[in-house]
């Protein structure tokens, strides 16, 4: 599938070092740092049934930042984002509209597409449909049915946790907890015929008005985990220890499916899937959870039809730590519009302050665990001070040199 247009990174400044970088892994509960000359990102793409909003925003410039920094830094990165372009949710919002799956998941997709692209967000090598890729799923679940870690209820297929020897005694939950999670998000821990309750589902056989594709095991579609593993074990090079480097999403993926997505890998490679799991926080509207439930999702493309400018977005969404739960506001947008009409001044003075350092606090702190925060606090200083530069004091920098940072590790365009 085509993803959106590429971008133009401008090469850093001479002269700046660059940390390696460390990402807090949510499943170990610490850092892991980033050193390998070459980088494999897998980063879970969006279910097309709705518009992009700033929750998908806030988890895509995410691991943008990721991107940038390492591409600056001057690592060899292979990315990989998927879509689930068949899925229960999509299925439902087209039966509920009248209107036909694929024209649904198409057009969401196409403004997908343009969002990411005002955000300035640095496509995916391979952006994955799971229609396209639905021969490379079957092979997977091909051989977990040649390994006897599949079995059936009635006719559809289920990964046997139990015989994978390592799932269930590393659930990053309490039981209790992991089963409640699991029902929540799309699991069937009920269902009579499972030999586990959390046993994930591997392939549905084809129920009657639903789309489906010939398989040797049977007419159907695939579950939601395997397909992230098909798609990431086929494009992206193998990280050595572990299949891939990092594995990126919303915090909401952090179970069950990231969890299920690591054992179903592990189940076909014998090791560990990722290097690194690494997860972003939600956002909230005005003190309350942002749901479509609610009715209460802010849309990308809602905001740059209002003529809100896509830097100030962009920069709102990284005023706050990528892995804090936060609040969107008006307030949110406010402060992010006045740094913009800052940043704007400042890079349009003829005479600025010094900028080498500054680069280089930004480098330090996206290094550190992606601290946007000190990051735009470093920058706004810098701001201030060109605004009351004299150039008598001392040498100055140069407003080209930032406005090229600014583009390459944080993805501000001015």
């Amino acid at each position: 599938m085509r993803a959106w247009p590429d971008l133009y990174l401008p090469p850093t400044l001479e002269g700046i070092a660059h940390r390696p970088l460390s990402l807090h892994d949510s499943y170990k509960n610490q850092r892991v740092f980033i050193n390998d000359s070459t980088i494999s990102m897998y980063v879970c793409g969006i279910t097309p049934y709705d518009a992009t909003h700033l929750g998908h925003a806030a988890t895509y410039i995410t691991y943008d930042l990721v991107h940038r920094y390492l591409k600056a830094s001057g690592k060899s990165v292979h990315f990989v984002e998927n879509i689930t372009d068949i899925d229960d949710p999509l299925l439902e919002r087209a039966l509920r509209d009248g209107c036909d799956w694929q024209t649904l998941a198409n057009s969401q997709i196409d403004l997908f597409i343009g969002d990411m692209t005002a955000l300035k967000v640095i496509p995916p090598q391979e952006y994955c449909g799971v229609v396209e890729s639905m021969s490379t799923i079957i092979n997977s679940i091909i051989s977990y049915l040649s390994t006897n870690l599949a079995y059936k209820v009635d006719d559809d297929l289920y990964l046997d946790l139990l015989a994978t020897g390592f799932a269930l005694e590393n659930l990053p939950l309490p039981h209790e907890d992991a089963l409640a999670t699991f029902q929540e998000r799309g699991g069937d821990p009920q269902r009579p015929g499972k030999r586990h309750p959390l046993d994930p589902l591997l392939w549905r056989a084809r129920r009657e008005n639903e789309p489906s594709w010939p398989a040797p095991f049977g007419e159907g579609r695939p579950g939601w985990h395997v397909e992230c593993v098909a798609i990431a074990l086929k494009f992206l090079p193998d990280a050595g220890a572990s299949s891939i480097t990092i594995q990126g999403g919303g915090s909401d993926l952090f179970f069950p499916h990231h969890f299920m997505t690591a054992v179903q890998a592990k189940a076909l490679t014998g090791k560990e899937f990722a290097q690194c799991y690494s997860h972003a926080g939600m956002i909230g509207l005005d003190g309350e959870k942002m749901s479509k439930s609610k009715g209460n999702l802010v849309f990308v493309s809602k905001l740059l039809s209002e003529g809100v400018k896509p830097q100030a977005i962009r920069l709102a969404l990284m005023l706050e730590h990528y892995q804090k739960d936060r609040m969107w506001s008006a307030n949110t947008l406010d402060t992010s519009n006045a740094l913009v009409r800052k940043i704007e001044e400042a890079l349009s003075r003829s005479e600025v302050a010094p900028t080498s350092p500054v680069i280089q606090a930004i480098a330090n702190s996206l290094a550190d665990n992606l601290d946007t925060p000190t990051a735009i606090e470093a920058l706004s200083r810098w701001c201030d001070d060109t605004l009351a530069w004299s150039s008598s004091e001392t040498d100055g920098g140069s407003a080209g040199e930032m406005s090229r940072a600014l583009d390459t590790y944080l993805g501000l365009v001015f």
